[in-house]
């Protein structure tokens, strides 16, 4: 094995072992995060840092999330082959990669056209043909192809939005970081049931606001 491959090798290991380090334990999960390479979604100055477990900018003034959390939300979000996924905030479009080797199709939405048109790149490059992505207002949901089994959103709103709530299936599950400022924000987990809607806290992240309209790229 030549030292290049060998050092592939320790880097895909390392990885791993920081992603269960954190509480990644679910093996679909991980070899989905193991099959798709963050580098890619990396441009510019920050390409270095791809595989360490940090938040890292990109364009227009949004984040890709670090690995770890990527993971986590996945994860809670327990998707099945047989899922139809809505993603709100497409952001590098890691995220949608991931669920695109868990579900059996993918939507996601971001309000900057720029970061949508640079991940379908990124996602042709890769070949990921089930994902779907759009540039729109993600406070509305997507409701042209609703109802949805697992709704992720990668942006902190005060309150799960209704649209979206009314997008998930009965039997869904939608994660989302919940809070009123970007220092005091909750992962969340809803589940919809016949009775009404479960929540479950999971812990405090960081994450951009949940911003209505469309980005001024558009």
């Amino acid at each position: 094995m030549s030292d290049e491959a060998t050092s592939e090798a320790e880097r895909k290991m390392q990885f791993l072992y920081a992603l269960r380090s954190k509480g990644v334990t679910d093996k679909r999960v991980l070899g989905a995060m193991e099959a798709v390479d963050r580098g890619p979604f990396i441009k510019g100055l920050f390409s270095e840092r791809a595989y360490e477990d940090m938040p890292l900018p990109i364009a227009c003034g949004q984040t890709i999330s670090q690995p770890s959390v990527v993971g986590l939300m996945t994860q809670a979000l327990q998707v099945s082959p047989r899922d139809k996924v809505l993603e709100i905030g497409t952001g590098s479009g890691y995220q949608a990669a991931i669920l695109s080797k868990l579900a059996r199709r993918v939507y996601t939405i971001d309000r900057h056209r720029r970061l949508v048109h640079a991940a379908r790149d990124v996602f042709e490059a890769l070949d990921l043909t089930n994902i779907t992505a759009l540039t729109a207002d993600g406070s509305h949901g997507l409701a042209g192809q609703a109802p949805f089994d697992r709704i992720i959103v990668t942006a902190a709103a005060e309150d799960p939005p209704g649209p979206l709530l009314a997008q998930l299936k009965e039997g869904g599950i939608m994660v989302l970081p919940v809070g009123q400022s970007d220092t005091v924000q909750h992962l969340i987990r809803v589940r919809k049931t016949a009775d009404g809607l479960e929540y479950d806290e999971m812990r405090a992240v960081r994450f951009v606001p949940l911003l209505e309209g469309l980005g001024k790229d558009t």
